[in-house]
Formats: structure tokens, sequence, C-alpha cells
């Protein structure tokens, strides 16, 4: 699944050729995808003009002047594509500008596509349950603490948590406790002041430098421009069970199971 970095990446990458344009024409190709998209989409967008691109967590938003907001997410394997060359049967939302055409392709259909007013988005249910994002300056070491405190959860589990920290996906949960030498299965609730100050950078870190790499290659993940992201070459844990800790301790990489999901970690520099 396309995690906070791929989704970053993602926004970059349209608001090159997107952002200030007017919108010639929409089009939906299928009634929904994950869900049915909004009945009134193309009416809304069609001859609107793009005022900004964001994202919120795992979510890509495209704003317009007439108020309201495209909400996309990409599920499982979508992505968008820039003036493909051929139409692709998995193509589901398709927008146009007088010198570009954007296709969402998702063919596992899990992505699905929302409008929302853009005065409301901080009210809209998904991300008023948010906690803060983990690239912004709200994430602090005391956050942590509070929404830790007396919690007998592994902390892995906790940083899962979108209630907790917004955005934050297994790929970099993993890589973040690694750098911040904390094992993934210790209760949320006994991670110390200073390794809770070691952890915030190294989400930071981890999130931005992945950014820089054009995000990690998993499965079905490209980027809008067709080029696959390079950071999966930096992992420091993840899917590298069995090798030997990069740190050169001695230590070798384990996994575990958490939550229905593998977790990868060092048992001997992670405390």
């Amino acid at each position: 699944m396309p995690e906070l970095p791929e989704v970053e990446t993602t926004v970059r990458g349209l608001a090159r050729f997107l952002d200030g344009q007017r919108i010639v024409r929409a089009a939906v190709n299928r009634a929904d995808m994950r869900r049915a998209f909004p009945v009134d989409l193309v009416q809304a967008i069609t001859g609107a003009r793009v005022t900004g691109l964001g994202r919120r967590a795992k979510y890509g938003l495209i704003h317009t002047d007439r108020a309201r907001s495209i909400v996309f997410h990409l599920g499982m394997s979508g992505r968008w594509r820039i003036d493909p060359e051929a139409p692709d049967k998995h193509d589901h939302f398709i927008l146009e500008t007088a010198d570009h055409r954007f296709a969402l392709c998702d063919p596992r259909r899990f992505g699905w596509v929302d409008l929302v007013d853009t005065g409301a988005l901080d009210e809209w249910p998904a991300f008023a349950a948010m906690g803060p994002e983990p690239l912004g300056p709200d994430l602090t070491a005391d956050h942590l603490r509070t929404a830790f405190k007396d919690r007998k959860q592994a902390v892995k589990l906790l940083l899962l948590d979108q209630g907790i920290v917004a955005g934050l996906g297994n790929i970099y949960v993993c890589e973040a406790l690694f750098r911040a030498g904390i094992r993934p299965d210790k209760p949320a609730g006994k991670v110390t002041r200073p390794a809770l100050a070691r952890l915030v950078p190294a989400i930071r870190e981890v999130l931005l430098q992945s950014i820089e790499d054009g995000g990690s290659t998993l499965r079905d993940y490209a980027r809008p421009d067709g080029e696959l992201g390079y950071f999966a070459t930096r992992f420091d844990v993840y899917g590298r069970e069995g090798e030997a800790c990069k740190r050169g301790d001695g230590g070798t990489i384990k996994r575990i199971a958490q939550g229905g999901r593998s977790t990868w970690y060092c048992p001997k520099c992670q405390k």
C-alpha cells in the first residue's frame, strides 16, 4: 500500500502540471472503486481551476476555486498517470487540462475518490479523528508521552494508530524504531523520555529521506511520471529477516507478527 512518502511524492508530481490549471474535462469510467464516486463529482469540477494540492496523512488533496476539494486515496495499487501513451482498462478517473491528461489507475480498486467542501476538510470524519502530522510541529516527544502514558500495547502498534499519529505505516514505523533504538514490541508506556526524544526526529528523517528518494517501490507503486522510488534500497530492517544488522553490532534482523502484520527489528540494538 502506498504510504505517506508515496502519497507526498504523488502530490508533488501532480502539482508540477496541475496546479493553477483549469479542468476542461473530467470523467469516471465506472460507478465505483472501493466506494462509489460522488454523483456530482464530474459536474462540480469540470471548468474549475486548481488552486493548490496537498496531503493529509495518506490522502491526496486537489483544491479548486469552487471551494470544493477532491480527496483521493491510492488504496493498495493506485497511482496517477500523467499523459499516458495509451488508455488502460484500470484508468477509473480522468482529469484533463488544456495541456495534460491525468488518469487515476487502480487495478485492485481499493482506492477511492471523494469531494469535500474545502472549508470543512478538518471536520471531514476521516480527518477529524486523526492525530498530528508526523512532519508537522505538533508531533513532539511530549505528545507521544501523553498518548503512551500507562499503555500496555506495543509501541509499534500505537504508532500505527492514526488517532495518535496521522499517516504512519508499517514500513516507516519499523525503520524509525530501528533508528531510535526502540524494540517494536516494548509496551508503549515503558518507552523512556530519552527514547521518545530520539523517536520523533527518527520518524521525520525516515519519511523525508523516502520522499527525497521518490518513495519505496513495493508491488505496484510508481511515481506519476512512471519512475520507481528507490528508498527500498535503504531499508535497515524492513524485509531483511536473517540478515546482519547494518550497525555492525553482531545482531541479526528478526521478524515477528504484530497486529496481523510483519515487524522487522534488531534484537541486539533495539531495547
